[in-house]
């Protein structure tokens, strides 16, 4: 009796230890939920569509009102430039955007200044008088960087200002708007750089006395 008691016990606390035991093979790790993914809430093609893109402030992407381009005149057109997001914007006398395209503005230390301006120079090939490279009588590069009002050529040499096309002056100390290196960051002297379609398709559309709002 006392052995069926023994018997009965051991099978019962067998029981109850492999019910408790823990299978680790089958624990599943937990795992991080999807992340959401964007969808633009707004139709293809249009401007808000095309300003709430995920790679609105990176790209080099320029959006285009076909129809209003075309129709706008460069009596009425304006330009706004956002130091902020790196991009300009071309108005029509309606008020309406015709054409939203990147723009590399000044570095710290040689900052675009804000403010209201109007374009008082409209050249295709211009060239610098202030900013270029110095090469020596020989041809040899002196300096890559250079500024005419402090660096000296050497004699014999000669400075070559940075070309500058589709020039459009908008103050007498040689800042302006033109064709040149467009990074998404601040880059130039002070300049404001546009890429090469960009610029051309502003310069179509503006002319001497065209408003331009540096913000």
């Amino acid at each position: 009796m006392k052995s069926l008691f023994l018997i009965i016990t051991a099978c019962m606390m067998g029981l109850f230890f492999s019910s408790c035991a823990i299978n680790t093979a089958e624990v599943a790790e937990p795992t991080a939920p999807p992340a959401p993914t964007y969808v633009n809430p707004y139709p293809a093609g249009t401007y808000e569509h095309f300003t709430h893109r995920q790679d609105y402030l990176k790209t080099l992407d320029i959006y285009r009102n076909e129809a209003a381009y075309a129709a706008a005149s460069s009596s009425e057109t304006r330009i706004e430039i956002d130091l902020g997001t790196l991009r300009g914007r071309l108005y029509n006398g309606q008020n309406v955007i015709i054409l939203d395209y990147p723009i590399a503005g000044g570095k710290a230390e040689h900052p675009t200044p804000k403010g209201s301006f109007k374009i008082t120079e409209k050249i295709v090939d211009k060239e610098s008088n202030l900013y270029g490279k110095i090469y020596d009588a020989n041809g040899a590069l002196v300096k890559g960087d250079a500024d005419s009002r402090k660096d000296a050529v050497p004699a014999g040499g000669r400075f070559d200002g940075a070309d500058m096309p589709y020039w459009m002056r908008l103050t007498s100390t040689g800042i302006g708007m033109h064709q040149g290196y467009v990074p998404r960051h601040p880059a130039s002297h002070g300049c404001i750089r546009h890429t090469m379609s960009g610029v051309q398709q502003v310069f179509a559309k503006v002319r001497v006395g065209t408003s331009v709002t540096v913000l």
